[in-house]
């Protein structure tokens, strides 16, 4: 899997564009920096958008090369973000973070479920997660995304996982995505903000 996306993050130019998720970057502009977890965060787009905002910023990868093209992003932005190259299946730390933002992390349920739980158990107190994948419904479509449906979600799963949770909205919607060439075209999705009230 590594391989995989190593070789995708090897092209010239940024895989998913250079522009910052849209439901993230609205998040991100209406809540008081602090720090902030990007996992499978990839070539950097939400991270370093977010460290420019004044968030402490910390991502997670398991591509060394979408960490190196992060790095290199972040340093032509004069700004700083710490970035692990790690399996973010079996990751773990002892940071509580204040934001965690999932953009596009598709796993498969097993971890799924495990690694929704341990972001949750990171999460501080008053701390949101923010979250935007694809929905079941993608599968008919050929604009981005897991082509195996075990992989994407529906908004019964993410109710389930993050049921500890105060779930704030959770929508499922048609888009059209701009992100790159591999997120680009009509797509159907799903956006959840979520807080820990405990």
């Amino acid at each position: 899997m590594k391989e995989h996306w190593n070789e995708r993050y090897s092209v010239n130019g940024l895989v998913y564009g250079d522009i910052p998720n849209e439901y993230f970057t609205e998040f991100i502009r209406k809540v008081t920096p602090g720090t902030l977890l990007l996992p499978a965060e990839g070539e950097g787009r939400n991270a370093v958008f977010a460290a420019q905002q004044g968030f402490k910023v910390y991502a997670v990868d398991f591509s060394e090369v979408a960490r190196e093209k992060a790095l290199r992003k972040a340093k032509n932005k004069n700004v700083k973000i710490l970035y692990e190259n790690a399996d973010i299946r079996y990751w773990n730390t002892d940071i509580k973070f204040n934001y965690i933002a999932i953009i596009y992390m598709h796993l498969l349920p097993d971890f799924r479920s495990k690694v929704h739980k341990k972001m949750v158990d990171i999460l501080s107190p008053g701390g949101q997660i923010i979250l935007e994948v694809f929905s079941k419904n993608q599968i008919k479509y050929k604009t981005g995304g897991p082509q195996n449906p075990d992989m994407l979600y529906n908004k019964q799963v993410l109710h389930d996982d993050f049921k500890n949770l105060d779930i704030k909205e959770i929508l499922e919607k048609e888009i059209n995505l701009d992100e790159g060439e591999f997120h680009k075209g009509k797509a159907s999705i799903i956006q959840m903000k979520a807080e820990k009230t405990y």
